[in-house]
This record gives structure tokens, sequence and C-alpha cells, in this order.
């Protein structure tokens, strides 16, 4: 029984790690279009993805169907990865922020599929803009799950104390 609740356990912290970090990565997003936008001989289209956050915010349905399209794109290859780090028990930031930078990745590519096809610049900076955006997110969610990631309880070791110590 003990077992069945810590994989339960571990299953709501993967879903709820991940939710909060797709959100997390959201709010990166935005944050590195407004500095990059500040800075000199930015592209203009920078400015104006800076400005898009407020839209969503006075427009709540587009900032669900944003959040809704972040997870439908991330999700399968987020569950895939963190099925493996669950299944090995691999904790390391530096592997969960990879993972997340990969994800993010993907989905923009699954999101604009021509990109490798183009030799745009903006589209490749749109695309590290994402894949940091993804570091970030990937350390959220190891911060919420992924420093405990492991299906298997770790081992309690039980010291008898004699009388001496």
């Amino acid at each position: 029984m003990s077992a069945t609740r810590h994989v339960l356990k571990r299953v709501l912290m993967v879903l709820a790690g991940y939710f909060v970090a797709a959100f997390a990565g959201l709010f990166a997003v935005v944050a590195l279009y407004v500095v990059l936008g500040a800075l000199p001989r930015a592209p203009d289209y920078f400015s104006v993805m800076s400005v898009t956050p407020v839209e969503a915010l006075l427009v709540p349905p587009l900032g669900m169907f944003i959040y809704f399209l972040t997870i439908v794109l991330t999700g399968p290859p987020a569950l895939g990865l963190t099925l493996v780090t669950e299944a090995l028990s691999l904790r390391s930031a530096w592997l969960h922020a990879i993972i997340g930078a990969a994800c993010a990745a993907l989905g923009f590519f699954l999101f604009w599929p021509h990109t490798a096809e183009e030799l745009n610049p903006d589209r490749w900076a749109d695309m590290g803009i994402v894949a940091v955006s993804g570091l970030f997110a990937g350390f959220v969610y190891w911060l919420i799950a992924g420093r405990e990631a492991g299906f298997r309880r770790p081992r309690q070791v039980i010291r008898h104390f004699g009388k001496g110590s």
C-alpha cells in the first residue's frame, strides 16, 4: 500500500511540476522578448511580441489557448522523457533543464514546420528564445518534481544505537 501511495504521489508531482513549468516557460518567453526588444538593432517584431502578453491578459481565452497549445506541443515529448527520468531516478538539475529546452525546441518545430527550411535569422532567434525559456521551465520542473525523481522509494537507514553510543 505504501508503494502505491508513493507512485501516486510521484504522478501528481510530475503533473503539477509540468503544468507549473509550462506556465513559467511562457513567462520566460515574454521576459526574454521584452529584454531583447529593448536592445539596439533588435528586430521590430520583438516589441510586438512583448505586447502580446498584455493582449492575452485582456482576452483570457487567448491566454488559455496559448497555454493549451504549449501543453499540446510539449506534452508528449515531456511525458516520454519524464518516464525515463522517473524510471531511472535521474535527478540532475541540468538534465531536467536540457530536457525542458529540447521539448520547447521540438514544440517550436512542430508549430512552425518550415523553420529548418527557412534560413531567416529571425526564426532561429525565436527558436533560441524558446529553447532558453525551456531551460528555465525545466529548472522549475526540477524544483517541483525532478529533485526526488524515481518511482522507487529511497531506502530508509535504520540505525541501532547501543549503550556506549
